[in-house]
């Protein structure tokens, strides 16, 4: 059993972990390694999923975790917080869009929806990762 407090830490190695997938992903499409590009990208898909459901369970049980930076610090943090949450909402149904096309083999119209939602899940899952670190790893004020 993993306990709740380690969640975030997870969240955001899941966060990272689709991240540097969704780079590899593209790398390997960008050299025509369709094998490799589609391993990496359901690999991304999974792990943005096991966020997404760590995310719901430690929210669940501990609610939010306020920020407690101050200054242009805490302007920074909302910024990057607010513009986050958005996309991650966002994203959500781009993925399982752009996600369906290439499982039905309809990859002119995957390429076509995968140039917007690639750009926008990375930053996703890369504020993810900055997120977490200014909540639970900057020292307190």
């Amino acid at each position: 059993m993993i306990p709740l407090s380690s969640l975030p830490e997870i969240e955001a190695v899941l966060n990272g972990a689709s991240a540097l997938l969704l780079c590899l992903g593209y790398r390997f499409i960008r050299r025509k390694r369709v094998a490799a590009h589609r391993a990496c990208m359901l690999l991304a898909f999974l792990a943005s999923t096991l966020f997404l459901a760590a995310y719901l369970v430690y929210h669940a049980h501990k609610g939010s975790m306020p920020f407690r930076g101050t200054g242009w610090l805490r302007a920074v943090y909302f910024t990057i917080l607010i513009s986050h949450t958005v996309l991650a909402v966002a994203i959500v149904p781009l993925v399982l869009v752009t996600l369906a096309r290439a499982l039905r083999g309809r990859f002119d119209r995957h390429a076509a929806i995968a140039r917007v939602t690639l750009p926008l899940w990375l930053y996703v899952s890369v504020t993810g990762v900055v997120v977490y670190l200014m909540l639970y790893r900057l020292p307190r004020p």
